[in-house]
């Protein structure tokens, strides 16, 4: 039987009406906790302080490929200059 190996990707999201939005990788850690503790650490941090509910863990398995089709690009307004890519 293969193990599988799951990571806990850490990510900083804040969505805004007026402006673009807020991605931050923070890391990848071996275990949820690791990553739990990462979020302590943070959220006392100056912008993190403001939104701390914008912390996500992502659970990753590895070895397992997550995208598994091409994509098309949504081109939007010059005047907005931003282009979004969604699944094809």
């Amino acid at each position: 039987m293969v193990r599988m190996t799951v990571v806990y990707d850490l990510w900083y999201e804040r969505e805004y009406p007026d402006r673009e939005d807020t991605e931050l990788h923070i890391g990848i850690y071996a275990t949820e906790g690791d990553a739990a503790e990462a979020i302590g650490r943070l959220r006392k941090q100056a912008g993190f302080q403001d939104f701390p509910e914008g912390f996500t863990i992502y659970p990753v398995t590895l070895g397992v490929t997550g995208w598994q089709e091409g994509f098309v690009t949504e081109f939007v307004s010059a005047k907005q200059r931003d282009a979004t890519d969604r699944p094809a």
